[in-house]
């Protein structure tokens, strides 16, 4: 029940408060345990595993002209709709491929009310490993590679009025 009250987001931001409350309760087990070990812990430096940067790519051609973009509102709500949607996408990949994993091993037939079968399929893409092959027989170096188009990414952010600060600090 509590998995369909929290979106990927969510889940991901509860991990992250649950390994932080495990790893203080490590160290409070520790400073009573070997309290040494904790001030060791505490006096080298620590090292900070970054996430790789977030790579800006360029603005595609064909964007809205400063007085044709449309109202904030608009945007708002069509930013609600695709972040939604991906989150609904991203559940439904991961029940397809669980529940492809029995259907994967079935063999070709009628299940039921279900027919199984496989069909060929008319899309075709590079097989890399002969073209790496060509371009190591001729010497052509490596295989030439271009980036992908971008990927659009949504992100809600949270806002705070000034005057709400104020009052908060106040209070």
């Amino acid at each position: 029940m509590l998995h369909l009250l929290m979106s990927p987001r969510t889940a991901r931001t509860v991990r992250g408060l649950i390994g932080a409350v495990v790893e203080t309760a490590a160290d409070a087990i520790r400073s009573v345990i070997a309290p040494a070990t904790l001030v060791a812990k505490q006096e080298t430096p620590a090292v900070e595993t970054e996430a790789p940067a977030v790579v800006e790519a360029p603005d595609p051609a064909g964007l809205y002209e400063a007085d044709e973009i449309p109202a904030v509102e608009d945007i708002e709500r069509a930013a609600l709709g695709y972040d939604l949607a991906a989150d609904s996408a991203r559940s439904a990949d991961r029940a397809k491929r669980k529940h492809r994993k029995l259907l994967d091993r079935l063999p070709a037939g009628t299940y039921g009310t279900w027919l199984v079968r496989r069909v060929a399929s008319n899309r075709q893409t590079v097989d890399l490993d002969k073209v790496r092959a060509i371009f190591e027989q001729h010497g052509l170096g490596d295989v030439p590679m271009r980036d992908t188009a971008p990927s659009l990414r949504v992100e809600r952010i949270v806002t705070v009025d000034a005057d709400e600060t104020l009052t908060a600090v106040a209070a």
